[in-house]
């Protein structure tokens, strides 16, 4: 008689576990890109030659003191803490090529549209898209989320370079995209009348808008309107990066660290993300692996194909071993991005296959 009870009991609970599951909340993905920021300073920290170079720092003393130790670990911990002691220990990284875990683009021109392209369309597209505002004709995996039961009208950008609203096409497929120094609605929050008019008050407007910014408006917007998926796409590492300063392209990526905890703390202390939201934060292109090219990057320029990825959060089995030896392309990040929701990417262009970060089985999304 007891025994049967027992039985009984264990099937009633496992039945309310599996119903318990099945009304879970689909879940969130924030995708962070920080543009043309090297694998070497993610996993090195600040170059000991070109933090010396008077040629592209104007103080190394004072920046020495910010981001510079002997030892690798502690550095790299110096530039981007929040990288190395949340992420390295409950999530994983990616793209250590010191210690064998490749990360590659797969398209020839190793420059940002055919980068960002890769990045959401998965299509290795042969054709040179120069960095133009020109709508990208390829699919890409925000506006299928967007259309999507689950997703629908829970997908938004907020980006810094003013290219990228091109490159998702949203003039076509209406995917809410805000892109450089575009007005934000005023209507949606008080905050954004204050944003408007410090962006009127920037004179010499370039392509990127200051990465704070665009980190502020996405940030009001995920606060008054809580979307589901959401792309930030910071662009002030390639920015210094091309004009040669590499001490403001150490605090731009320092900046960015600091952006990504805030947004990591907001969302973890939030009941509608908390527990349910994954992070993928990575790149759309390399940059030269020389002191004497660092700052360039292209198809001529060895090391501009070359990537890293990092990814926190639901389900993402813990990789303290950073170390792990693997390859992995640009064009396995839509797919990726799709199956961490439990969605299949589909397109009419052959795409990269999803990335596997060792998902428990607990925590699985799968449909």
């Amino acid at each position: 008689m007891i025994l049967h009870f027992t039985i009984f009991l264990v099937s009633v609970f496992s039945v309310l576990s599996t119903v318990s599951q099945k009304n879970l909340p689909a879940p969130n993905i924030f995708i962070i890109t920080t543009d043309g920021f090297r694998w070497q300073e993610v996993f090195k920290g600040a170059d000991s030659l070109l933090i010396r170079d008077n040629q592209f720092v104007k103080d190394s003393n004072l920046v020495m003191q910010q981001y510079w130790d002997e030892s690798e670990e502690k550095r790299r911990k110096l530039l981007l803490p929040f990288f190395w002691n949340v992420i390295a220990k409950q999530g994983q990284l990616l793209g250590n090529r010191a210690q064998n875990s490749k990360m590659n683009v797969a398209n020839f021109y190793k420059i940002s549209y055919p980068g960002y392209s890769e990045i959401f369309t998965g299509f290795v597209d042969s054709k040179l898209i120069p960095n133009l505002a020109l709508n990208n004709k390829n699919k890409n995996v925000l506006e299928f989320l967007n259309e999507q039961e689950e997703y629908k009208g829970k997908v938004v950008a907020f980006t810094s370079w003013n290219i990228l609203p091109f490159i998702l096409n949203e003039s076509n497929n209406k995917l809410p995209v805000n892109g450089g120094y575009e007005a934000l609605d005023e209507n949606e929050d008080s905050v954004n009348i204050l944003i408007n008019q410090i962006q009127k008050s920037v004179t010499k407007k370039q392509h990127t808008r200051f990465d704070l910014l665009t980190y502020s408006s996405a940030k009001t917007y995920i606060e008054k309107n809580h979307p589901k998926v959401m792309f930030l796409g910071l662009g002030e590492t390639d920015e210094f990066a091309h004009k040669g300063q590499y001490d403001r392209y150490l605090q731009k990526a320092h900046q960015v660290d600091e952006m990504i905890a805030e947004l990591w703390y907001n969302v973890q202390t939030d009941t509608f993300y908390k527990n349910n939201t994954i992070f993928i934060i990575t790149t759309d292109h390399g940059r030269g692996s020389k002191s004497r090219n660092w700052n360039s990057h292209g198809f001529w320029v060895k090391g501009s194909g070359e990537t890293w990825m990092a990814i926190i959060g639901k389900g993402i089995k813990p990789s303290n071993d950073v170390n792990e030896k693997k390859q992995i392309y640009q064009n396995q990040i839509a797919a990726t991005i799709a199956n961490l929701l439990g969605e299949e990417f589909v397109s009419s262009n052959p795409i990269g296959k999803p990335i596997s970060f060792g998902v428990s089985e607990k925590n699985s999304n799968k449909k």
